[in-house]
C-alpha cells in the first residue's frame, strides 16, 4: 500500500508589501487507490480502521481504482485574521480526488467533511456552509500543487508503460481478455 503524507503549508509571515501569505492549511494522507490489491478488512481490525477500510472500499466501488486518491487524515484550516489565536476555521474532511486521464490536474472531489473547530465569535451557519464548500475547492487546487511538486516525470513514465501493455495486447489489459 503507498501512502504519502502532505503537508502544504507555509510559515503564515507577513510579506514585504503588508499582505499575509498564510491563507489556507492542507494536511493530508494520499493513497493511489490503484494500489490496493486486497478488498478484505482483516478480522481483528479496530473499529476506526474498519470504517477506514469500508469508506475505501465504497469510493473504489464508486469511483474506481484509475486515477482516483483517497485522502484521509486530513485537515483545512482557512485563517481569518493574522492573530493566531483568534479568527480560524479547522475541517477535517475524507474522500476522493480524481485527476485527467493523465494524472497532470485534479478534475474533481467527493470529500465528506466536517467542522472540527472554530475560533471565531462572529461564525454563523450559512458562512459554515459556505467553508465547508470551500474546502472542496482549496483540496482541488492543493492537489494540483501536489501533483506538480511530485515526480511528474515518473508518473508520464508509468502512463507511457500502460499504454505499451495495452498496445501489446491489442488494446486489452487485465486477466484472459
Amino acid at each position: 500500500m503507498i501512502v504519502e503524507r502532505v503537508i502544504a503549508e507555509s510559515k503564515g509571515r507577513v510579506a514585504g508589501d503588508g499582505t499575509m501569505n498564510r491563507f489556507v492549511e492542507i494536511v493530508f494522507d494520499c493513497l493511489p487507490l490503484r494500489s490496493i490489491g486486497r478488498m478484505d478488512i482483516p478480522i481483528d481490525a479496530s473499529p476506526k480502521y474498519r470504517q477506514r477500510c469500508q469508506r475505501i472500499k465504497d469510493q473504489l466501488e464508486t469511483h474506481g481504482s484509475h486515477n482516483s486518491y483517497y485522502l484521509y487524515n486530513a485537515l483545512c484550516i482557512f485563517h481569518l485574521t493574522n492573530e493566531n489565536d483568534l479568527g480560524h476555521l479547522e475541517f477535517q474532511f475524507d474522500g476522493t480526488v480524481l485527476t485527467d486521464a493523465n494524472d497532470q490536474r485534479t478534475m474533481h472531489a467527493d470529500l465528506a467533511v466536517k467542522l472540527l473547530r472554530e475560533t471565531c465569535d462572529w461564525l454563523t451557519a450559512p458562512v459554515v456552509t459556505w467553508f465547508t464548500e470551500t474546502v472542496q475547492r482549496a483540496v482541488l487546487v492543493e492537489f494540483d500543487r501536489y501533483i506538480a511538486a511530485g515526480d511528474l516525470q515518473q508518473t508520464l513514465e508509468r502512463m507511457a508503460k500502460l499504454q505499451a501493455k495495452a498496445d501489446d495486447a491489442g488494446g486489452y489489459v487485465g486477466m484472459y481478455l
